[in-house]
């Protein structure tokens, strides 16, 4: 987190930055925050959980089952799944927040593709301005911080009602069952018993479609359980394969002079 830092013209002026051509950078992140308006796309992809932060509760996409890990990251760093979040797609850029809780563009000084000179972007043009996809990727992250917003009041409201409860996801692994702590989902007893009047109060927040959308997205933890399989499977094999040491080592040239005539006798 140190690397992140706000642009600006006295620290970016003279720098440039590369995009990135993979998603390593993901490759540990077992939650993906989302945004509101990617929630439609994300329940087909992902099984969803609520999350308590620091800003409040918001709801994530579970892209793996230990921590640090993502299954959707291939070891080339290609992205496996059918929908990418949004917190991956603006890297190394990201949104921050200054004291007076105003959104600002950082970018991550750490992630290598931040240069002096050499081949890239600029950061901003000859005028001092942001350059045309500096302007272009602020935009979209400051529509992604306001969508946040929205989802964050509406898991908000879903809290306040009572409806959304821990959700006890347990992991077999070679140390035995574990169970995953901090993820949370809806108690659909409790969302279906709700009254009238506070079912309206939900429904008017827009948060309705939120609780199902989570409810929805549960069938999406068998194909990570796949995913996890899979997985521990690859990485025994390669396991094995290294553990496996040859019977007669040769040299890698041509110099063992074979007295053939005695080969079959």
């Amino acid at each position: 987190m140190s690397g992140i830092q706000p642009v600006s013209r006295t620290g970016h002026g003279q720098l440039r930055w590369r995009r990135f051509d993979g998603y390593g950078f993901a490759s540990t992140s077992a939650l993906a925050p989302l945004a509101a308006a990617e929630v439609p796309k994300a329940v087909h992809a992902f099984p969803l959980a609520f999350v308590e932060r620091e800003s409040g509760w918001t709801l994530s996409a579970i892209l793996g089952l230990v921590p640090g890990q993502n299954l959707y990251v291939a070891p080339d760093g290609r992205w496996t799944g059918s929908y990418v979040p949004a917190a991956f797609r603006a890297y190394p850029f990201r949104a921050g927040w200054n004291e007076a809780a105003q959104p600002v563009l950082c970018v991550d000084e750490s992630s290598g593709l931040v240069v002096e000179g050499g081949e890239g972007e600029a950061f901003f043009d000859e005028t001092g301005h942001p350059s045309p996809a500096m302007s272009q990727i602020w935009e979209f992250l400051q529509d992604v911080v306001r969508s946040e917003a929205i989802l964050l009041q509406s898991c908000g409201h879903l809290h306040a009602a009572g409806v959304i409860e821990p959700w006890p996801i347990t992991v077999q692994s070679e140390a035995g069952a574990q169970q995953i702590a901090g993820l949370y989902r809806i108690n659909e007893g409790a969302l279906d018993s709700m009254d009238d009047t506070a079912f309206g109060v939900l429904r008017r927040a827009g948060a309705v479609g939120l609780a199902y959308a989570q409810l929805l997205s549960v069938v999406n933890l068998t194909s990570l359980g796949e995913l996890a399989q899979a997985r521990a499977q690859a990485e025994a094999a390669e396991r094995a394969r290294a553990e496996v040491k040859p019977m007669i080592m040769l040299p890698n040239d041509d110099t063992i002079d074979w007295d053939w005539s005695k080969i079959g006798r």
